[in-house]
Parts: C-alpha cells; sequence; structure tokens
C-alpha cells in the first residue's frame, strides 16, 4: 500500500469520528425514518418554548442516531424538535455529512424554512454537534440564515479547524493525498484548519449580530483539536468547557454529543438562559 494511502485511512476515521454515530442503532432504524418522539410536524411551540430546535448531525452522523440522547431530552421539556440529514454522497447510506460544507448550508436553509414554515414560528434554535454546530455559521453568515436563527449551540464544534494532534500537517508530505481527500469526502478536507472553506467562514470575525452562541466543549476531545479551537469570539457568545462544569466528566468527542447529560442539561440553559439552571455533576442525574 503507497504511504499516502496509508495516512489517508486514519484521517478519514479520525477526522469524522466527529460524529461517527453506532452501527448497531444504525441499523435498528435507517436515517430519515420517522424518529420516536420528534421531527412531528404537528408539533406546536408553546409559550415556554416559542421556537423549535433543530439539530444538526456531526461528519458520518445523521439525523436519526446522533440525537437519540439529545431529541427525547428537549422534547421530554416541551420543545419541538426536528432534525435533518446533510451532505450525502451518492452510495453512502446512513452515514452522512461527507458532502461540500456549503453545500449542506444550503440543505439546512430549506430544512428550516421547512421547519418554520410547519410550525408557525418567526425563528428557530439550532444546536448541532461537531461539523453540525460549525456549518450552520455558514447558513447565518452567507444564506440569509441570522434573520431565521435565535441562538446557535455547538456542542464539540469544528468552529476553527482540526489539527488531529498534528496529524493533519502531514498531508503537505504525500503528494496527491489532499487532493483525494477533498474529491472523495470534501466535508473533511473543509476541517482541515486553515483549509479554504474555513478561511472564507471566519473572516470578519467569528459571528454575525443578531444569534446568541454557545459552544460547548471538552478538555477530552481527540477530534477536534486543540479543543479550544472550537470557541468563538464575539458579541453574545459563551464558551463552556465541560470539565469546568463537572471535573469528573471524562466525555471525548462523541460521548459529549450522543449521551452526556452535563452537556445536555447545558445546551438547555442556552435554549433558555432566563430559566437557567446551575450545571454541575449532578446535572446527569435531573
Amino acid at each position: 500500500m503507497l504511504p499516502w494511502k496509508r495516512l489517508i485511512r486514519p484521517l478519514a476515521a479520525l477526522l469524522l469520528a466527529a460524529g461517527v454515530t453506532l452501527p448497531a442503532a444504525a441499523g435498528a432504524q435507517a436515517a430519515g425514518a420517522p424518529s420516536s418522539g420528534w421531527n412531528d410536524y404537528s408539533c406546536r411551540p408553546s409559550a415556554a418554548h416559542p421556537r423549535p430546535v433543530v439539530l444538526v448531525h456531526g461528519t458520518f452522523g445523521n439525523s436519526v442516531d446522533n440525537w437519540l440522547g439529545l431529541a427525547p431530552y428537549l422534547k421530554a421539556r416541551g420543545y419541538c424538535v426536528y432534525s435533518l440529514d446533510y451532505g450525502q454522497l451518492p452510495g453512502v447510506p446512513l452515514f452522512h455529512g461527507l458532502g461540500p460544507t456549503e453545500k449542506s448550508a444550503e440543505q439546512l436553509d430549506a430544512f428550516v424554512d421547512k421547519v418554520l414554515a410547519a410550525t408557525g414560528a418567526a425563528e428557530t434554535d439550532i444546536v448541532g454537534h461537531s461539523q453540525g454546530g460549525m456549518m450552520p455559521r455558514y447558513y447565518l453568515r452567507f444564506l440569509g440564515g441570522a434573520d431565521e436563527v435565535n441562538a446557535l449551540v455547538g456542542i464539540a464544534p469544528s468552529n476553527h479547524g482540526t489539527t488531529l494532534n498534528g496529524l493533519t500537517r502531514l498531508l503537505p508530505h504525500f503528494p496527491g493525498a489532499e487532493d483525494l481527500l477533498s474529491e472523495a469526502t470534501p466535508a473533511l478536507a473543509d476541517q482541515i484548519a486553515g483549509s479554504a472553506f474555513l478561511t472564507k467562514l471566519n473572516a470578519g470575525g467569528d459571528t454575525v449580530p443578531g444569534v446568541r452562541y454557545t459552544v460547548i466543549a471538552t478538555r477530552y476531545d481527540e477530534v477536534v483539536t486543540p479543543y479550544h479551537s472550537g470557541y468563538l469570539t464575539g458579541p453574545n457568545v459563551r464558551n463552556v468547557l465541560l470539565q469546568d462544569l463537572c471535573p469528573l466528566d471524562l466525555s471525548e468527542h462523541l460521548a459529549i454529543g450522543l449521551f452526556d447529560r452535563v452537556a445536555f442539561h447545558e445546551v438547555a440553559n442556552a435554549l433558555d438562559p432566563a430559566h437557567a439552571r446551575p450545571t454541575t455533576c449532578a446535572s446527569a442525574f435531573s
């Protein structure tokens, strides 16, 4: 096997474990199938929670498996909750978020329009994991999303890309590796620190007016590295380190998005800051 092929495999696996979900769950329920308790287009937002919540999966994730923990958690707290599939590649079922990130943002734009039309709400809130926490920023900045979104909550988002602990710096030493990555899985290439996509996204500042931003990161993130590269700078930004809330929490990149109830509690606080309650280790049991 050529040396660059040995490099591409771990890069692809690591870069987007950024939302990889368990095959057992994927086999049990196909992505896009009706979800138990969410994606209910007859749901009407309440006075207490007037905005529907759109969940945006990570790379290699899908609209069901990525949210088997958080969607029921929010639904039980009275939210209308929706999730979409985006970034599909031809011939690749279940595992999405791999296509060009700009095109994925267009899919999100269309999905938000659908949710707002169905619910009658004027705005939505977005919660995303990994790429799903970063990609909506393109929609906010370039596709008019700031007029339709009140808050964006990123769970371990790849806002400024990743170095994979320095592994991505080896790519230029393997001729053709960068081109192969871009052609086969564009979203992986887009999330490498310093990519053309991220340069465009972050030029002129991380945020846009009128949107509240929350970033929830974990010190043990092995995919978005360094972990604080997910943080944002600008007005109406709150950056949160999971271990500042619960020092005992050892969740890494996948766990923080899939089943970490301390993180879920902080998501709920970000969606309803007027009624926020302190997030601690005990929040995992609330």
